[in-house]
């Protein structure tokens, strides 16, 4: 018998049929935003006090019920004339949205969205924002980052195609053809070269590692410390997806018809990575891995969302497959919520508390037999 997707008993969804490019959630991890190929940006509350919840059977195991009010429908906040190309949450609160007009624009949790800065002619198709507070955008090859007293202007080698500040908010790493930069406080920017089109970015937990995805289906790593090169290869698409283990024990990725694990504890590039989960047809586009249990979130191109665990076959399904191929998925920083978007509009969120895993039985302790086909 098929089980329902988690989506279906512990979430909500929608589409307002315009792709979604992006999304994040807000620091107190109360707040979703999605940004749209239309220039808007969704912006959902999932605080759902009447919503479905888990409890604890007497004898074991827990029990799914049901909401009893709708959640909090989306509100659309209008950003570009054009797309959104770029989201980050802020650290003093809302986002901050990129897009093809030239602007950065600061959406607040409440109030109406205002202009930040703006780069005439410029696409800014890479924004990130630092949790202690320093935000970057890049359009071209022109890199900007503001700090509490002062902005900064650098030119990388090439167009920057992303962005990602180091744990500890003091480093900001600019993927680009041909390696990354690295640009430190108070520090002339450093080169990491390699060839290729970098496109994707991922700090490992304890900064000691940076790894990029390449358009030419390969991984490429280096030690910050001595600036050691690190090959991560051998995908059959390109894995620019990226997320580490919140204990840096692996980085996941998208790129293959399963999630792909390298293993980092300890670094062994020259060892073949594992594969987690379901394969189908359709391969891995999104993941996210849970930050404080050993979980990842996979989107496929179908649209499906799952769960699974490194090292294991088993799957619960979160979402089935259609509304297109999955663009952005997240997790709220304490784990207790899921956010995904997709190619064709359809997005939503869905909670997961503790208690769901903790159970060895009931309805929710078997994957569902869903196949990704």
């Amino acid at each position: 018998m098929t089980s329902a997707p988690l989506l279906d008993m512990l979430g909500a969804c929608w589409s307002f049929a315009e792709p979604v490019v992006a999304l994040a959630w807000s620091h107190d991890d109360g707040t979703a935003a999605f940004a749209l190929g239309g220039g808007h940006l969704a912006i959902v509350d999932t605080h759902w006090p009447k919503g479905p919840r888990v409890e604890a059977r007497p004898g074991g195991g827990v029990a799914l019920l049901p909401a009893d009010s709708p959640a909090p429908r989306p509100l659309r906040a209008a950003c570009h004339p054009g797309t959104c190309l770029a989201l980050a949450a802020d650290a003093q609160g809302g986002f901050l949205s990129g897009g093809d007009d030239g602007r950065v624009v600061l959406v607040p949790r409440d109030g109406e969205p205002s202009v930040l800065a703006e780069v005439p002619g410029e696409w800014l198709n890479a924004i990130a924002c630092s949790p202690h507070g320093p935000r970057a955008y890049a359009g071209g090859r022109r890199v900007h980052r503001i700090g509490a007293d002062r902005g900064e202007v650098i030119d990388v080698p090439a167009t920057a195609t992303a962005l990602a500040f180091s744990p500890d908010g003091r480093c900001l790493a600019i993927a680009h053809s041909g390696g990354v930069t690295l640009w430190a406080d108070h520090a002339a920017p450093r080169r990491l070269a390699w060839p290729g089109y970098h496109r994707a970015l991922a700090w490992s937990p304890d900064g000691r590692y940076l790894v990029a995805g390449m358009q030419e289906n390969a991984l490429h790593g280096w030690r910050i410390a001595d600036g050691g090169d690190i090959e991560l290869g051998g995908y059959p698409g390109q894995p620019l997806s990226l997320s580490f283990a919140h204990d840096g024990r692996y980085l996941a990725t998208s790129g293959g018809p399963r999630p792909v694990c390298w293993r980092f504890d300890p670094l062994s590039g020259s060892a073949p990575p594992n594969e987690c989960g379901l394969a189908g047809k359709a391969p891995v586009s999104c993941v996210s891995c849970h930050p404080r249990q050993s979980l990842i979130a996979a989107g496929y191109h179908n649209g499906a969302v799952l769960l699974c665990q490194p090292g294991r076959d088993e799957a619960l399904f979160v979402k089935g497959a259609g509304g297109g191929a999955v663009n952005a998925l997240a997790w709220s920083g304490d784990g207790g919520r899921l956010a995904f978007g997709t190619q064709d509009g359809v997005f939503g969120w869905l909670g997961l508390p503790e208690a769901l895993f903790r159970s060895r039985r009931g309805a929710t302790s078997h994957p569902s037999q869903e196949t990704l086909t």
